[in-house]
């Protein structure tokens, strides 16, 4: 594969998972994060080149088009959280939040796009969203509204960039053990109790994001566009499962006689 890719928000967790497996799958790989450790990740990843700064710099964005070339795929993994109930969000919490994880998600995409359609090239974009942004989370501040924001985005951009040869989708990870959410888990008590809410019986991991994302990226998914992909485990659909019901009322809407099913 004669393939390149750039992945924002590298410098660790999904965002440096996902770089690795698209090594790996034979991609040369460009890395950009504000957190300078993404230099150091990108040792770690044959070839990789690394870019310090942000996705809402579009002097950084262009700059790393121009030293790396245009990829044929982006990763908008970039962003960041501000917890706390929205009552007491700062307006400083809540603009950065969306300055990061939206408009740094269309700084990113629309330079990527712009340049591939400039070349005459096809490409494909996967927008790194939230099972926060399906549903709502308390004391998350901005980052649910923005995280349903990009994935509406993703499918306006997959609509106006289908034309043009770029398909743009999205993936939604739940409960992962990884990144900005490792600190949660380090309590035994709530890893416990998260890990009892996912169907499947565990808490993603990195690698379970990566692989959805390179699908999305590659081949065998060339007639998908617009979608968002939820990779949680079957956590977002499971809230009726938790809720109690009495064992009195399992005989309710069962009919008796002819016609009975």
């Amino acid at each position: 594969m004669n393939r390149s890719i750039l992945v924002t928000g590298s410098a660790g967790g999904i965002g440096a998972e996902i770089a690795r497996a698209a090594a790996t799958e034979g991609y040369r790989v460009a890395l950009l994060d504000v957190d300078a450790t993404v230099l150091e990740t990108a040792t770690t990843i044959p070839g990789a080149s690394a870019f310090v700064g942000s996705t809402t710099d579009d002097a950084v964005v262009s700059h790393l088009l121009d030293r790396f070339g245009t990829p044929d795929a982006l990763v908008n993994n970039a962003g960041i959280v501000r917890f706390g109930p929205l009552l007491e969000q700062s307006l400083d919490q809540w603009r950065s939040v969306v300055e990061v994880n939206l408009t740094g998600t269309f700084v990113v995409a629309q330079a990527v796009a712009r340049r591939l359609v400039g070349e005459g090239r096809h490409g494909a974009i996967v927008n790194v969203t939230s099972m926060n942004g399906v549903m709502p989370g308390p004391n998350s501040g901005a980052y649910g509204p923005t995280k349903s924001a990009i994935g509406l985005l993703t499918k306006q951009m997959a609509l106006e960039w289908g034309p043009l040869g770029i398909r743009v989708n999205a993936v939604a990870p739940g409960l992962i053990d990884a990144g900005m959410s490792s600190p949660i888990y380090a309590d035994p008590q709530v890893r416990a109790m998260r890990e009892g809410r996912v169907p499947l019986g565990r808490l993603g991991r990195a690698d379970d994001v990566s692989r959805a994302v390179l699908w999305l990226l590659s081949d065998a998914s060339e007639y998908i566009t617009g979608d968002e992909l939820l990779v949680d485990g079957g956590v977002t659909m499971s809230v009726i499962a938790s809720l109690p019901r009495p064992q009195a009322v399992d005989a309710v809407g069962v009919t008796t006689g002819n016609g009975a099913h």
